[in-house]
């Protein structure tokens, strides 16, 4: 899974906090989520509509029954909110791969 996101307007320091040290690790207690990696674009590449990527590693069957997880723990308040230091505009953009054999 692969989470394209940038932080809220003079945020960026608590939004790196929050994301490493409190998102990435509930996200990991989900069974199915065993890593997690965050990137930030290059100061030498082209922009890019977001600043940060989170690549979240996946090991399971049914890619759905991980997904279906974050969601209801996301929705039931399980999972720390953002509090307003995730932007919102561009909104993140979620993407899940599956692996090619």
């Amino acid at each position: 899974m692969v989470v394209q996101s940038t932080p809220a307007e003079g945020r960026e320091d608590e939004y790196n906090k929050w994301y490493s040290g409190t998102h990435i690790p509930q996200i990991l207690e989900i069974p199915g989520f065993v890593g997690a990696r965050r990137f930030q674009v290059s100061d030498d590449a082209q922009p890019a509509p977001h600043r940060y990527m989170a690549v979240y590693e996946l090991e399971a069957d049914d890619l759905t029954a991980p997904i279906a997880e974050l969601r209801s723990r996301s929705a039931s308040g399980q999972l720390d909110p953002n509090d307003g230091r995730l932007a919102t505009t561009p909104p993140p953009i979620i993407t899940v791969y599956e692996l090619i054999e």
